[in-house]
This record gives C-alpha cells, structure tokens and sequence, in this order.
C-alpha cells in the first residue's frame, strides 16, 4: 500500500486566517457603520456620503487594486466576502461595492493599458465611485443591441446616445461606458471607453423610484457629441464586446454573493425574532413549523453560498468558472427571494411593516434575479454549457 500522505482538501467554506480576519472585520463595519444608517437611507433614497467616504478609508473599495496603485492587493474571493457581509446589513451598499470591484475595476485589470490603470486605479481606490455603463432602453438582455454611436473624428471619438438603469451613476466620477463605432457591423462594432463625468456632452439624467436597494443610485446616462479621447479606449476597438462578457461573468458572482448575504440577514433576523417573540405561552421558535421553516432557510442559504464560494474560487484559481457562475447567480437569487419571503412569516403581521428589517430584504432581493442577466439569461448560458457535455 502506498503510505505517502495526501493533502486533504478544504471544505469551500473554510476561510484562511487572513480570509476569516478580513470577513469579521467587514462585518464589524458593517454592524457599526452601515447598519444605524440603513433605514434612512432607505427612506431618502440614497448613499448617506459618510458611508461612501467610510467604504474607502476602510479599503473596501479597492479590495482587489495592486497595492502599488493605491488598493489593498486583495483576491476576487475577499471582494465576494465584502459584498455578502455588507449585504447581511444592506444590500445597497453591497452593490456599490460590488460595481465598483468585480465590475469595474476587474474590467481596468484586466483590458487597460499600462497608462490608463495608472490614471484610473489609485482615484477609484482613494476617493471616486464608479460605474458600469452597458444598459440601454433597447438593450436589456439582448445586451448587444446597442445604439448609443461613437463616431471616429481623428483624435478622439464622438459619442451620442443614451444609457438606462446604470448603478452608481448618481455619485460616480468615472464610467467604463459600451457604444458602438458602426451598428452595421453588429457586436463586433461594440467597443468599451472610459468615460468622465465632467466631460462635455455628458449628463446623468433621471435617478430610477425603485422597488429596493432604494439606496443605491440607478440613472439614465445623456450623452450629446461627448468627446472621449482614443487613448480611453478600454481593450481594442470593436472588442467591446468580449470585454463586456468577461467581466459580467465575474460580476455574477458578485451579485450571487449579494444574495447570499441578503439571505443570511433575513435568517438571521428570523432566528433572533423566533427566540424572542412569545405566542400560546412560549417562544415561536419552539414550535416545530418554525424550527423547520428556519431549518430550510438554513438549508437553502448554505447550498447557494456553496455554489458562490465555489465559482469564486475557480475565478481565483485561473479555471473555467463561466457555468457555475451562471448557476450561482441563478441559484442565490431565488434563494434570496425564498429565504426572504419565509423570513417575513416568521414574523407574522411584524414582518409586513418597516419596523422589522425582513420587509427591506424582501424588496431588495427582486433585483437579483434581474440586474447582471436575469434567471432566464442564465439558464440560457447554463443549458448551453450542459449540452456541450
């Protein structure tokens, strides 16, 4: 018998010291900083500037940034731990952190030039939010479909047209916005510019009265004749497209660990409710309907975080992840919508009011299975994946 040792593999949840470090103190932040602001937020219906400010002095913002550039050198795994934790307390900032580094700056890392990460990546690690501009009125999951032109005049390219339910648009500095050079020449004509927001010809516009992550800025994007230098241009002319595709694969897992984190905050505000509120003489939580209705709650939100840790991990590791990031993403987010739905009637008549955290995550947990693909999109990607098999 061979009487070598093997090395034994690692439960996906097992966090190294560094990794189990950086999620308490994430969701120390959190509970400390975010969480006494949420419902106002929620109300106004918008980032309180001092969370913001708070998520850049604490490095969140650029997790993943070389630290040579000003960022914290993290893994795409830590940024997947912030954007579940921050979830846990609120969803809208969850997604401003998670546009912010596995869209954006993923998308810098990996396309710009050695001259454009320089000029870009230490702002958005010090002090500028930014955005992702794909969307457009026509162009929803049929993402190709656009129609905002960027015009070739010498130096520089013109670009018109407009761009819809952009996240972090109300506070960003800077945008990596798709437009095409010729919509006679399809995908291939897309291309990815960086974009700033004191350019001329370029407006947010209208600010998006949403269902949830109320907090989070949602806007449309004009731009009239906007001139953006060709040295803006992010990967190659007319590649737009696969620089588009790439980094959405990464921003699902983003979504997919918002969901997660959403999940886990309406178990754990079912599970404190459940020990406390008193029915028929004794706590809710010991009747055996609600230790089974937590008990799948538990259930369902450790199989998605599995899934999400796992595509996660694959990214990290330079292996294919494109299918089980679809799968996490799809999965999370009815996850999410079960977990959330159960948590508010755990609560009973307390769930439905505004009083109780649960009514929040129910209305926050919708856009999970919209924004980054919606469900079908992803089982789209997914059936073609198993039919290759």
């Amino acid at each position: 018998m061979n009487q070598q040792k093997t090395e034994r593999a690692s439960a996906l949840t097992t966090l190294s010291d560094e990794e189990e470090s950086f999620r308490r103190a994430v969701r120390d932040f959190a509970e400390e900083t975010i969480k006494p602001r949420v419902a106002r937020m929620d109300r106004e219906a918008a980032i309180d500037p001092e969370v913001i400010r708070a998520c850049f002095d604490f490095g969140l913002m650029g997790i993943e940034i070389p630290e040579e550039y000003g960022g914290q050198g993290g893994s795409f795994f830590q940024a997947v731990l912030a954007v579940e934790e921050l979830a846990r307390v609120d969803p809208s900032v969850a997604v401003m952190v998670d546009v912010q580094t596995t869209l954006f700056e993923n998308l810098v890392l990996r396309w710009a030039s050695v001259e454009q990460r320089a000029a870009v990546l230490p702002r958005v690690s010090k002090d500028t939010v930014a955005a992702y501009a794909l969307s457009e009125a026509g162009s929803g999951s049929d993402a190709f479909a656009l129609a905002c032109r960027a015009k070739d005049s010498g130096s520089e390219y013109r670009l018109t047209g407009r761009k819809l339910w952009i996240t972090n648009a109300a506070e960003a500095g800077v945008f990596a916005l798709f437009a095409t050079v010729d919509p006679k020449l399809g995908y291939k004509g897309i291309t990815c510019f960086l974009v700033e927001r004191d350019a001329p010809g370029f407006q947010v516009g209208k600010k998006e009265d949403k269902l949830g992550i109320r907090a989070s800025s949602t806007c449309e994007l004009i731009l009239e004749d906007c001139p953006v230098p060709k040295a803006n241009v992010l990967g190659e002319v007319g590649k737009g497209y696969k620089v588009a595709i790439e980094t959405l694969n990464e921003g699902r897992i983003g979504i997919g660990a918002q969901m997660v984190g959403l999940a886990q905050g309406a178990l754990d505000a079912s599970i404190r409710y459940a020990s406390e509120r008193q029915q028929f003489g004794k706590k809710i939580g010991e009747f055996q309907a609600v230790q089974f209705t937590l008990a799948d709650m538990a259930t369902d939100v450790h199989a998605a975080r599995l899934m999400v840790y796992e595509a996660a991990r694959l990214r990290d590791s330079g292996k294919p992840f494109l299918t089980q990031a679809a799968m996490a993403k799809l999965f999370a987010s009815r996850t999410a919508e079960r977990v959330a739905s159960k948590a508010i009637e755990v609560h009973g008549g307390n769930g439905f009011t505004k009083e109780f955290p649960v009514e929040k995550f129910y209305r926050d947990q919708k856009v999970g299975q919209i924004y980054e693909g919606t469900s079908n999109m992803q089982l789209n990607t997914i059936a073609k994946q198993v039919m290759k098999s």
